[in-house]
C-alpha cells in the first residue's frame, strides 16, 4: 500500500496509508488460493468469512463483499486500519509459508473505504423484543455488543463517559493510524441501526448501578484506562504524563491545536517515551508532529518490542530514536522535567513469555536530556463502576471475571474487551463482545 512521505506526514495528522486502487485491490485478490479449509478465517476473531469477501472483490463485486464482511464485522473500516492481521488472519495464510501472504487487512479497509464513499448501507434488524439491555462503554467492545444486540432487535442504550463515543478508537489511536471520521462514520451507522448513545454519562457515578440493573441485561466495555506508572523517583514533577493522558488531549481534546481548543499540553523540545508497545510508539510519533526531538527508551532488544513491526519502521522513519536494553530508575528536575536517568540492561534468562528477562548492569547509568516523559507501560481497567457492582469478582489488576461467554458471577451482567482481559487488541475486545452478545441474546430470548 502507498503511503505519504515522511517529510511531508510528520508536520501533520493526515493519514499515513493511502489505500488500494480498484485495480490493485482485485489483483491482491485474485492472489487468494481459495482454500478448500481457510485457516484464515479460524485466525479472525470476529469470524469472517474471508475467502467469500475477497472471492467478491476479485470478480470487481465490491459492495457483494462489504455485505459478506459486514455479517460479521460492522467496523471493517476500523478493523482494516488497526488490527494486527499479520498474526492473526494473514498469520494463517497458507501462501505466507512460501511468499507475502494476501493482504486482507488492506483488502477489508480497501471495500469499507468504497463502500462509506458511496454511502454506508444499513444493516437489517430483527423484529423488536421489548428486551432493554444497558452498554457500558462506546470503545471497541462496546460499539461491537451494541451493534449485535441491536441486530438481534433488542433497545439498545450505550452510556460513555466521555463527550465524544469510540472510546479508545476517538482518544488512544492518532488520526494519522486512525481518522476520526472513519470512527464517526461507523458509530452514525449503529444509530441508524437504533442505538442509543448517551454521552458525558459516567456509570458508577451520574449513572447510578440501580439504573443500570434495572435494564434486562448490562454489558461492561469500559475497557483498560487506568494507567500504570513506574514508581521510580521524580514522577510527580511537570511535564511526566501517562501515555493514556498525553494521546487523550491530543487525540479527543485537540490539544495540538491549542489556543483553538482550550486544552492545553506542554509542548517540549525533547521528550522521553518509556514502553515498546503501539501506545508507545502512538505516543512518539505524536510528540514528533508537535516538534519534539523523541527518544524511545525500552528495557529489551529491538526484537522483542511488541509494537507492530509496521509501526517501529515509521517511528523511526519519522525520527524517533530508540534507546534499546534501557530502562529509567529516575526523573531529574526540581519542578520541571530535566532529564531522565536510565541504566544498561543485560539480557539474561527468558521469562514465561519466552522473552529474555533484562537485569540492570551495575554502574552503567545515564542521563537523557528531557523536558517531558511519557510513560507507556500499560494500562488497567478503571475500577470505579466495578467496584460498584455489589459482588462482582474480579482480578488481581482490577479486570473482571468472566467465563468463555463473557458472563460475569453477577446475573445479567456481561464484559468484555480489555475490562476483562486486561489491555489487548481492538480485534480481540471486539471477537469476545460477539460471544457475549450471543450469550445475553439467548438469555434474553430464554427469559
Amino acid at each position: 500500500m502507498g503511503e505519504r512521505p515522511v517529510t511531508e506526514r510528520i508536520h501533520d495528522f493526515l493519514e499515513v496509508d493511502c489505500g488500494l486502487s480498484p485495480e490493485e485491490a482485485v489483483a491482491e485478490a485474485e492472489r487468494c488460493l481459495q482454500c478448500k479449509k481457510p485457516s484464515c478465517v479460524k485466525g479472525c476473531p470476529v469470524e469472517i468469512d474471508i475467502p467469500a469477501f475477497i472471492a467478491s472483490i476479485a470478480e470487481g463485486n465490491f459492495s457483494g463483499a462489504a455485505r459478506i464482511i459486514k455479517e460479521n464485522n460492522l467496523l471493517p473500516a476500523i478493523c482494516g486500519r488497526v488490527c494486527p492481521q499479520e498474526v492473526q488472519c494473514e498469520g494463517e495464510c497458507v501462501l505466507g509459508v512460501k511468499e507475502t501472504p494476501v493482504r486482507i487487512g488492506d483488502l477489508e479497509r480497501f471495500v469499507a473505504d468504497r463502500e462509506r464513499r458511496q454511502g454506508l448501507a444499513i444493516p437489517p434488524v430483527a423484529e423488536p423484543t421489548g428486551k432493554r439491555v444497558a452498554v457500558v462503554g462506546s470503545g471497541p467492545a462496546g460499539l461491537t455488543a451494541a451493534a449485535e444486540l441491536a441486530r438481534a432487535g433488542h433497545t439498545v442504550t450505550v452510556f460513555e463517559s466521555l463527550h465524544e463515543p469510540g472510546g479508545v478508537l476517538m482518544y488512544g489511536i492518532p488520526a494519522f493510524r486512525l481518522p476520526k471520521d472513519i470512527v464517526q462514520a461507523e458509530i452514525d451507522q449503529l444509530r441508524k441501526m437504533g442505538v442509543e448513545i448517551r454521552t458525558n454519562h459516567l456509570a458508577g457515578a451520574s449513572v447510578p448501578v440501580s439504573d443500570l440493573l434495572a435494564y434486562d441485561a448490562v454489558f461492561v466495555g469500559t475497557g483498560a484506562g487506568l494507567p500504570f506508572f513506574m514508581k521510580i523517583p521524580g514522577e510527580q514533577l511537570n511535564g511526566v504524563y501517562s501515555a493514556n493522558e498525553f494521546l487523550t488531549r491530543v487525540n479527543l481534546m485537540h490539544a495540538d491545536r491549542f489556543p483553538e481548543y482550550d486544552t492545553p499540553v506542554r509542548h517540549a523540545g525533547r521528550v522521553v517515551v518509556v514502553g515498546g508497545g503501539n501506545v508507545a510508539m502512538d505516543a512518539a510519533r505524536v510528540a514528533r508532529r508537535l516538534g519534539a526531538r523523541v527518544t524511545l527508551v525500552y528495557r529489551r532488544r529491538e526484537e522483542d518490542l511488541p509494537a507492530r513491526r509496521a509501526e517501529v519502521i515509521r517511528a523511526k522513519e519519522e525520527g524517533v530514536w530508540f534507546e534499546l536494553c534501557a530502562n529509567p530508575v529516575r526523573i531529574i528536575g526540581d519542578k520541571c522535567v530535566t532529564g531522565v536517568e536510565c541504566v544498561r540492561m543485560d539480557m539474561c534468562d527468558l521469562d514465561e513469555s519466552g522473552r529474555p528477562e533484562p537485569s540492570p548492569v551495575k554502574g552503567s547509568n545515564f542521563v537523557i536530556d528531557a523536558d517531558m516523559c511519557i510513560q507507556a507501560i500499560g494500562q488497567g481497567p478503571n475500577p470505579l463502576l466495578i467496584r460498584k457492582l455489589d459482588g462482582i469478582s474480579y482480578g488481581r489488576k482490577g479486570n473482571v471475571i468472566v467465563d468463555e461467554e463473557g458472563k460475569s458471577n453477577l446475573e445479567r451482567v456481561y464484559a468484555a474487551g480489555d475490562v476483562a482481559t486486561g489491555a489487548a487488541t481492538v480485534i480481540l475486545a471486539m471477537g469476545g463482545a460477539k460471544k457475549a452478545a450471543r450469550a445475553i441474546d439467548r438469555m434474553l430470548r430464554e427469559q
